[in-house]
């Protein structure tokens, strides 16, 4: 059974944004029922197909996402609108099949696939038809033409995230990342937003993503090698002055002790977009090999979400982004009262999708593409939300503080976007003086190519080496811990 709850979206101009705008009546019970492919309502109807993976694999995602959408659309109200669901199966094949039939039921806008494959399968027949897609897949690669996403995309997090790190004084950053698709979408955005900010990435550092285990590329990465050595051979050298009698050796020597290395490493900022397990060993690893806060500053995604961090010493004031906990108590506390569960973030973007739809429904006389990336953007469940012509998207999100007891929001995500105007989070541009960072784990001329799509000209290469010699590197690190050596 699901409660109708009347949560009115209606279009308004406000604040330079379109606001999906909600107004609360009481609630009946009704009884849902997924809408097959059969020809019915009026031949003026705006009509809505809905792909999702209702069986399969992604059955329960899907599940949610219809939930989700049966919740907006009998909010929204909207006589006009009629939405159709079908079932991709959680396969290419099944959404080439669903897709025919939305079609042929005359869908003049498809909300969904879920999964990068199901769009890949269905954009030949949505792009020879110019029907519009607003997918729910995060994957650049199927994005583009008339496929737009609304889901949650790696670039606008690692943006947001960045950008508030350069905002508070971060320099360089550091990348630990997974050697798959998601790692190169971290990388390519790292750069961009860096680039963007006058920050420089200086090390790009990739591990298998099945590894549980990273100290190996952990340590070279933070070139503990070459810095406990430095540590190694100053305590030899003191070692050696003191048993010659040495007194103030052997005093520099006692208060070395519990140091294992010297020397700083080359960035005071690091992104891990990690989760659970896999996160808190890192972030542990990177204690282990004497790197933490307040000297460095460690970012993460939205991935971060529900890892319980808070009782891990080594997160306490670090950063990360999350969609804006302000706008969508709503849509969780009306979802766990009706589906008796917690619902996945993901589920929200169902529900915004189909009122977006419903908005777009009643602009009869106006495009389709203009109104999906209406530049003003949208306010939605999410917060504020807007979809560029280049099929990405913009959501506002929070940023939050691990805390020991609970996380706190230090930047809210905000009510309106300023500016029409939006960075390119997808095409890296290079100039003379642009260094590229160092590329450990991988092939360096692999990860170039799957970064900036070739491999760099001589004059873009990472430059190695610094100009401190080894007597002034271990001058500073000595000073930082109030000693000094005549």
């Amino acid at each position: 059974m699901i409660k109708k709850i009347f949560y009115l979206f209606t279009v308004l101009a406000v604040s330079g944004c379109t606001t999906l705008k909600q107004s609360d009546k009481d609630a009946f019970v009704t009884e849902p029922s997924v809408i097959k492919e059969e020809n019915f309502g009026e031949a003026t109807n705006f009509r809505v197909g809905m792909l999702l993976p209702l069986t399969g694999v992604a059955a329960k995602q899907g599940e949610g996402l219809r939930n989700a959408a049966l919740m907006a659309l009998e909010d929204v109200n909207n006589p006009n609108m009629l939405l159709q669901f079908y079932d991709t199966k959680s396969t290419a094949s099944g959404a080439r099949i669903a897709i025919e039939n939305a079609l042929n039921q005359k869908s003049q806008l498809i909300i969904g696939p879920l999964m990068a494959e199901e769009v890949k399968a269905i954009s030949p027949k949505t792009n020879e038809k110019n029907i519009p897609v607003i997918t729910f897949s995060t994957n650049s690669d199927v994005i583009g033409g008339d496929v737009y996403s609304l889901g949650l995309l790696v670039g606008e997090q690692v943006d947001r995230v960045v950008t508030y790190a350069a905002k508070n004084g971060r320099k360089n950053l550091a990348l630990l990342v997974p050697d798959n698709s998601t790692g190169i979408a971290v990388a390519k955005a790292s750069i961009i937003s860096a680039e963007k900010n006058n920050m420089t990435v200086e090390k790009i550092a990739f591990y298998h993503p099945n590894t549980n285990d990273f100290s190996e590329i952990l340590k070279a990465l933070t070139d503990y090698d070459a810095r406990s050595a430095r540590a190694k051979s100053l305590k030899e050298r003191l070692m050696a002055q003191a048993e010659k009698g040495d007194q103030n050796s052997a005093k520099v020597l006692a208060r070395l002790k519990s140091i294992d290395s010297l020397g700083e490493v080359k960035f005071d900022t690091i992104l891990v977009p990690e989760s659970g397990y896999k996160l808190k060993s890192a972030v542990a690893m990177l204690g282990y090999y004497d790197v933490s806060a307040p000297k460095v500053k460690i970012l993460g995604t939205t991935l971060w979400e529900g890892s319980q961090l808070n009782h891990e010493g080594n997160f306490i004031g670090s950063w990360y982004p999350v969609l804006s906990r302000s706008h969508n108590a709503y849509f969780i506390k009306k979802y766990s009262e009706i589906f008796s569960e917690n619902p996945s973030s993901l589920y929200a973007f169902a529900y915004d999708a189909v009122a977006l739809a419903s908005a777009v429904a009643n602009k009869g006389d106006q495009s389709l593409t203009s109104q999906i990336t209406n530049p003003e953007g949208y306010i939605g469940i999410n917060g504020v939300f807007r979809i560029f012509p280049d099929g990405s998207n913009q959501h506002s999100l929070d940023i939050l503080e691990v805390r020991n007891a609970e996380n706190a929001v230090i930047d809210a995500a905000p009510k309106r976007f300023d500016s029409i105007s939006y960075t390119n989070l997808r095409d890296i541009k290079l100039d003379e003086d642009y260094r590229a960072p160092l590329i450990l784990g991988k092939d360096v001329n692999e990860a170039q190519v799957m970064i900036y799509g070739t491999i760099l000209p001589p004059e873009n290469q990472h430059l190695s080496g610094g100009k401190e010699s080894e007597a002034e590197i271990i001058k500073k690190a000595l000073q930082k811990h109030k000693i000094y050596i005549p």
